[in-house]
């Protein structure tokens, strides 16, 4: 797969089939629409397209809105589109200067002028250009004019898509990883940088790396405890069964959010590195425990509990 940055040097795609979407989690909605371009182009000989964005439009067209959290950075967004096949991924700076192209210089200077899509794939309420003032009705139009195939992504599946992008938010905020997992098809996961903590967990038997996020606009779960995996510096040799805690730690009255992983059978200095961390399953909320003697049988508990749910499944 190639991966196309700078728009102004992109090579002659041979009988482009076009797609256009943020495809964050890239999860099972998505991929239907992926499925849908490949078989398009392989009816023609051609090679799939796929333009992306970054940052996320919604970053720059509403100003002081909430925070995007989202399910991919844009490394591992790459990453699923490669498993899935496509030939082209175009990653385009979203700005304020993209933003204001009227619909009309979109479709001509943008999406023909550095495309020539022998067929574009679209939503029918895909919306473009400066106040979001085109549609796909006007690429109707275009499309006879300019030579390209116009295919309507199904309401229905579109609507699946936003139903599934929304669930497996909501479902990770909320602690729900099975249901996230299952609409994503693969297992959530997270990279962060291990970093100094208060040293507390290995005073009870429990040592923790203390994790900072890389991305921070990639969407943490909800506080809880949770069985993971673990793989250190991106190393494919050995992925180590571990235990999760991502809270705020009420029985050391903590108030700080962090995150803590306990890699199980593991006792190496691994500060400064790159942890990725892949999410199982939910064990427990978190809660304030009566000292840390109670803290230190639950911990016992929660491993018992990661390592049977690891090892059979």
């Amino acid at each position: 797969m190639q991966v196309h940055t700078n728009i102004e040097s992109l090579p002659s795609f041979r009988n482009a089939v076009v797609t256009i979407g943020t495809f964050d989690g890239v999860h099972i909605g998505h991929q239907k629409i992926l499925n849908q371009l490949k078989q398009e182009a392989k009816l023609v000989d051609g090679e799939t397209v796929v333009i992306t964005f970054h940052p996320h439009p919604k970053k720059v067209v509403t100003s002081g809105a909430d925070p995007v959290y989202l399910l991919n950075t844009p490394e591992e967004k790459i990453a699923l589109l490669e498993k899935q096949g496509i030939h082209h991924v175009v990653i385009i700076p979203f700005t304020e200067a993209f933003a204001s192209q009227t619909a009309t210089e979109y479709i001509e200077n943008f999406l023909w002028q550095k495309f020539k899509p022998h067929t574009l794939i679209i939503g029918y309420d895909h919306k473009f250009g400066k106040n979001r003032s085109g549609d796909y009705h006007l690429l109707e139009k275009y499309a006879p004019e300019l030579g390209f195939r116009l295919i309507e992504i199904p309401e229905h599946l579109l609507n699946e898509v936003t139903v599934s992008s929304t669930r497996i938010r909501q479902d990770l905020k909320a602690g729900q990883i099975n249901e996230a997992n299952l609409l994503l098809g693969y297992t959530y996961s997270f990279e962060g940088k291990v970093i100094e903590g208060n040293k507390l967990g290995r005073t009870i038997g429990y040592p923790t790396a203390n994790l900072q996020i890389l991305n921070e606009e990639k969407l943490i779960p909800g506080n809880g405890v949770y069985a993971v995996n673990v793989v250190i510096e991106h190393s494919t040799i050995h992925a180590y069964r571990g235990m999760m805690n991502i809270g705020i730690r009420p029985t050391i009255n903590g108030t700080n959010r962090v995150i803590e992983v306990n890699i199980f059978d593991f006792n190496e200095d691994i500060y400064g590195q790159t942890l990725r961390v892949s999410i199982h399953q939910f064990l427990r909320h978190e809660q304030k425990f009566n000292g840390l003697e109670a803290l230190k049988e639950q911990l016992a508990n929660d491993k018992r509990n990661a390592e049977a749910f690891l090892i059979n499944n």
